[in-house]
């Protein structure tokens, strides 16, 4: 089923792309910056996120082929529109040198295995235990917010290797994540992404 978008939505593309010419990205580069600068109303964020196209390709044929998305909280997921996530937060409990957020993190992947979409939205600690996983994941949007931690666990995602969307500065949180995620589930489909 085809996606409607309301014209509040057409309006206020059609004004983001105005303060802002996006042309130049490629096409789910330009979509994920789009879809993020939308949910923040933060133009910064064009020159802000980290991202690579190739990467963002093979998410979105993993996302549409069903790969599992998880995600750190429960925000998170709210914002994530036609499709379900895991989310394991309410079964998480802090230990010794142990976040909630990162037992959170182990108790999804005991769950889902490698292959998934990470969304990582409100806790470093949370990106942070996914990068000591081996959960070869079909990418990790990491963009977590605050002053603690925050701009280092991305600077480590970006470090690592994995396939990522990420940004540079503290600023990120749930809305920009699931934002990220959203848009990926709302491109269509390409004929050599067909399984």
């Amino acid at each position: 089923m085809a996606r409607v978008v309301h014209p509040i939505e057409q309006e206020s593309f059609r004004r983001l792309r105005a303060r802002l010419d996006t042309a130049h990205f490629p096409p789910l580069t330009r979509a994920v910056v789009e879809r993020v600068i939308h949910s923040a109303a933060d133009l910064e964020y064009a020159s802000d996120l980290v991202t690579d196209e190739s990467d963002l390709v093979k998410a979105h044929a993993a996302l549409h082929a069903g790969a599992p998305v998880v995600v750190d909280v429960e925000m998170v997921a709210a914002g994530i529109t036609r499709r379900e996530t895991v989310c394991r937060l309410k079964d998480a409990k802090a230990g010794p040198g142990l976040t909630r957020s990162a037992h959170a993190i182990r108790l999804a992947y005991e769950e889902v295995g490698p292959g998934a979409l990470w969304v990582i939205g409100c806790a470093p600690t949370a990106l942070e235990e996914l990068l000591t996983l081996d959960a070869s994941p079909a990418l990790v949007i990491g963009l977590p917010v605050g002053f603690v931690g925050a701009a280092e666990s991305k600077e480590a995602l970006r470090a690592s290797g994995l396939p990522a969307v990420s940004n540079v500065s503290e600023k990120g949180g749930s809305a920009v994540a699931a934002a990220a995620l959203n848009a990926l589930l709302y491109q269509p489909i390409s004929p050599k992404e067909t399984p």
